[in-house]
C-alpha cells in the first residue's frame, strides 16, 4: 500500500468539523496526521487540492469537509457543488495519482424519501437508486458519482442526522431551545437515524487499520452506508436529547409537542424517510455500529453546559 511500514500517512481535510474534530483524536494514535482546513486548503480551489495532495503524499485522504447548509445551497447552488461535487472528484484523481485511498462522507439526502420496498425495512441499500430533492443532496450525489468516475481506491460512508457536542447540529440546537423556551414544536414525519460524529470517527479508524492489509483494502474499495442502528423521527430524537440532558441541567422547557413538516415549510424540501440499511458495512469489516439511543446516552454522559457557548 505505497511503501506503508508503520503509521500510514493522512491528510484530514476540514479540521475544524465536528466529524473531523473527532477523527483527529481517534486516528491520531495510528498514523501520521497531517489536518488542513480553510483558508489553508479550500475545495473550491482546484490548484490548492492538488498541491496538498502533492505535498503531503498521503497514504489516506479523509474528506471530512463539504458544504453542509441545506437552506442556503438553494441560493448557493454553484457554490455548494464546487465543494461537493467538484472537489471530491478532484480528491479522487489526485489520490489516484498516488496510489491513495480517498475517504469520504455522503448523505442520506441522496434519496427522495419515498420508502423503499424492502420486505425487512431496514431502510436503502446502497444498491438502490439516488434521486434527491433538494440542492444540497443533489450535490453530493454528484460528488459521489465524481468519486466513481475517477476508479481509483475510494471509500464513499453515506450517514445520516450527524451530532456531536461542538458545531452546529440539531441536538445542540434543541438543547439551547429548551433553556429559553417552555414548548418546543418538533416535526414528526420525518424518519431517519441519528449519528453520533465519534462513531463515524471509530468507525472510519477502524477501516483504515483494517486495510493495512492491501489485498483486504482492494477487495472492500466502494460504497457504504454508516449510521447507529434503530429509527426515529426528529421530535423522537428531540425528546431522547432531553430525556439524557434533563437529569443534570435545568431547563426551562416544559413539553415537546409532534408537528407535520407542513408547519415548518422551508426553501429546501426533506425526504420523509431517511433510513440507511447498513449491513453490508458491518458484515464486509467486521465492526459492530450501536443503537443510536446508547451512542446518544454516552454523548450526553460528556455534555456540560459550556458546549452551549457561542
Amino acid at each position: 500500500m505505497n511503501g506503508v511500514t508503520e503509521k500510514p500517512r493522512i491528510l484530514l481535510i476540514g479540521k475544524q468539523g465536528q466529524v473531523a474534530w473527532e477523527l483527529a483524536r481517534a486516528l491520531a494514535p495510528h498514523a501520521q496526521l497531517v489536518a488542513a482546513d480553510l483558508p489553508e486548503l479550500d475545495l473550491n480551489s482546484p490548484k490548492l487540492i492538488a498541491t496538498w495532495v502533492k505535498d503531503v503524499r498521503p497514504h489516506f485522504i479523509v474528506n471530512a469537509a463539504a458544504y453542509t447548509d441545506v437552506e442556503k445551497a438553494e441560493d448557493e447552488s454553484e457554490l455548494a457543488m464546487a465543494i461537493n461535487g467538484t472537489a471530491p472528484g478532484l480528491l479522487a484523481q489526485a489520490a489516484k495519482a498516488i496510489d491513495a485511498t480517498l475517504i469520504h462522507y455522503s448523505t442520506d439526502y441522496v434519496f427522495s424519501g419515498d420508502a423503499p420496498k424492502n420486505a425487512d425495512s431496514l431502510g436503502y441499500t446502497e444498491s438502490l437508486q439516488t434521486g434527491s430533492i433538494n440542492v444540497y443532496g443533489k450535490t453530493k450525489q454528484a460528488g459521489e458519482a465524481a468519486i466513481k468516475a475517477v476508479s481509483g481506491k475510494y471509500f464513499i460512508f453515506r450517514t445520516s442526522w450527524v451530532y456531536g457536542l461542538r458545531g452546529k447540529n440539531f441536538l445542540l440546537s434543541i438543547l439551547r431551545a429548551a433553556q429559553t423556551r417552555e414548548t418546543l414544536n418538533v416535526v414528526n414525519d420525518q424518519i431517519g437515524t441519528p449519528t453520533w460524529c465519534r462513531l463515524l470517527a471509530e468507525m472510519t479508524t477502524g477501516v483504515i487499520l483494517k486495510c493495512q492489509d492491501p489485498e483486504f483494502l482492494e477487495s472492500t474499495t466502494g460504497l457504504y452506508h454508516l449510521t447507529g442502528k434503530g429509527r426515529t423521527s426528529w421530535y423522537g430524537f428531540a425528546k431522547s436529547i432531553i430525556d439524557a440532558a434533563s437529569f443534570a441541567h435545568d431547563f426551562k422547557v416544559k413539553e415537546i409537542l409532534p408537528v407535520p413538516t407542513s408547519a415548518y415549510p422551508t426553501k429546501a424540501v426533506r425526504p420523509a424517510y431517511a433510513l440507511l440499511d447498513c449491513r453490508k458495512f458491518e458484515k464486509t469489516f467486521n465492526l459492530r455500529l450501536p443503537h443510536w439511543e446508547k451512542s446518544l446516552k454516552e454523548a450526553m454522559s460528556e455534555f456540560s453546559i459550556d458546549c452551549l457557548a457561542p
